[in-house]
């Protein structure tokens, strides 16, 4: 049994004295509590329960037996931080299990030509073997140079094989990340970096969804979507119907600004067509 941060905050009120209507503390651990005497159960009126503690010296003790709490305001904290390791856990609740905690944070990156970088205050040359990719954790102290472009690669296969695909991004000088595995960590590194941000997924609903909603509303003018210019051709020649047909936009269209995005809008509308960004690797 655990101790949900909801009931914590709640014990915290009564510490400080409050009552708390009994409707609001249906669980558990509270049920336990008022059978092991830590909290009192008041009739207020007819029909209305609040529940109290019996005595805040009872408290501490009952949760350091239970769930190994010896701090509730420190253990709250914890809870409800996002990165929270293992040995916090531990440190606050005494079980390595306390919250789901991702044992691995960071993203995949992966170049062509070696990329200098900084890493931990460290120069950092990135620069993998044929067949493997980079995995930075420590992605909060992982900076980039200044002159890079990142680009964001939405499919595996595209993020692995970008040799293939260097004729695409010969104006820029590429460092490119991996939309997989998928959590919050990448977005995260990239608003607190300066470089620009763009965009290489598939050319179809979906594609612009995932950029508008995981990438620009985050990014705004640092994020841009990558669109080659034979698109039209690729879109009418190797499209596919069934992205278009098995699709719908999950954004507002009012807001979309980008001219280059409304133009594949009106081309993936005009076809009834979708193109993925494997089409690429084929070529």
């Amino acid at each position: 049994m655990r101790l949900p941060v909801s009931i914590a905050e709640k014990l915290v009120l009564m510490l400080n004295g409050e009552k708390i209507p009994f409707s609001k503390l249906k669980h558990e651990v509270i049920d336990l509590m008022i059978e092991n005497g830590i909290l009192n159960v008041h009739l207020q009126g007819r029909s209305k329960k609040l529940i109290g503690l019996a005595g805040s010296d009872l408290l501490i003790p009952f949760l350091f037996n239970h769930f190994g709490i010896e701090n509730l305001e420190n253990y709250i904290i914890g809870y409800q931080k996002w990165d929270l390791s293992r040995a916090e856990a531990i440190e606050i609740s005494s079980n390595s299990k306390l919250k789901l905690i991702r044992t691995f944070k960071g993203f995949l990156v992966n170049c062509y030509q070696p990329v200098e970088c900084v890493l931990n205050n460290q120069l950092f040359i990135v620069e993998p073997k044929e067949g493997t990719f980079t995995f930075v954790y420590d992605y909060e102290d992982f900076t980039p140079s200044s002159d890079l472009t990142i680009v964001g690669i939405e499919n595996p296969e595209n993020f692995r094989q970008i040799q293939k695909q260097r004729n695409l991004f010969g104006h820029l000088n590429p460092l490119f990340v991996s939309r997989y595995p998928q959590n919050k960590d990448l977005v995260r590194w990239l608003t607190q970096i300066p470089n620009d941000y763009l965009h290489f997924g598939d050319f179809d609903i979906a594609g612009v969804n995932i950029y508008i909603n995981e990438y620009k509303k985050y990014l705004q003018d640092k994020a841009s979507f990558f669109i080659p210019a034979n698109i039209e051709k690729l879109l009418s020649e190797n499209g596919n119907r069934d992205n278009y047909f098995n699709q719908t936009i999950q954004f507002d269209l009012q807001l979309v600004e980008e001219e280059n995005i409304r133009i594949l809008l009106r081309l993936i509308e005009k076809y009834r067509k979708g193109l993925e960004q494997e089409i690429f690797i084929r070529q």
